[in-house]
C-alpha cells in the first residue's frame, strides 16, 4: 500500500489504463462505467504528476468522484448515440459463392438439402426450381441457402 502512495500519480495512470482495458477488451464497450472511471484516473493521475493536484488520497477520491460525474454527464449521450448505431448493409463473402446442380425438385411441399463443406444446408428459393436445373447460391442465412436458377 505504500508503494502506491508514494507513487499515487503513476498508478492513478495504471488503474486508469487497466479500467480502459476491461471495459473495451473484456466487456467490449458495453458499459460506460468502466470507461469514465478510467478516463478520470488517468486525468487525476496526470493532473498529480504535474504538480497541479497535491497526490494524496483524499484529493484523489474527490477529483475522481467529480471527473468521473462530469465525463458521465458529457460524454453519456453522444456515446450512446454512437453505440446504438447500426449497419444494415448485406456482408458479401466468398462462403458458399457456389453454384451446382439439384438433385431433387425444389418446391414449397418437400425440402431439400445440399451437402456443402460437411454441413447439411437447407435448400430455399422464391420460385420453383426442377431436378437437373445448375443453381447458384443468392443468400446465405443459417442452415439455408436461398438458391436461383444460374444463366
Amino acid at each position: 500500500m505504500t508503494f502506491i502512495t508514494d507513487n499515487l500519480p503513476q498508478a492513478l495512470i495504471i488503474f486508469g489504463l487497466v479500467a480502459l482495458c476491461i471495459e473495451v477488451i473484456v466487456l467490449g464497450f458495453a458499459t460506460f462505467v468502466l470507461f469514465f472511471l478510467g478516463l478520470s484516473l488517468i486525468t487525476s493521475g496526470v493532473f498529480m504528476y504535474f504538480g497541479l493536484v497535491e497526490p494524496s488520497l483524499l484529493n484523489a477520491a474527490w477529483i475522481n468522484g467529480v471527473l468521473t460525474a462530469l465525463l458521465a454527464g458529457v460524454l453519456w449521450k453522444p456515446l450512446k448515440a454512437m453505440q446504438s448505431q447500426q449497419d444494415s448493409k448485406k456482408v458479401d463473402s466468398d462462403f458458399a459463392d457456389i453454384s451446382f446442380t439439384l438433385e431433387q425438385d425444389l418446391n414449397n411441399e418437400s425440402p431439400a438439402f445440399y451437402q456443402y463443406s460437411g454441413i447439411q444446408w437447407q435448400l430455399k428459393s422464391k420460385t420453383e426450381i426442377e431436378k437437373g436445373v445448375q443453381v447458384k447460391v443468392v443468400e446465405k442465412s443459417v442452415g439455408v441457402l436461398w438458391v436461383a436458377p444460374a444463366e
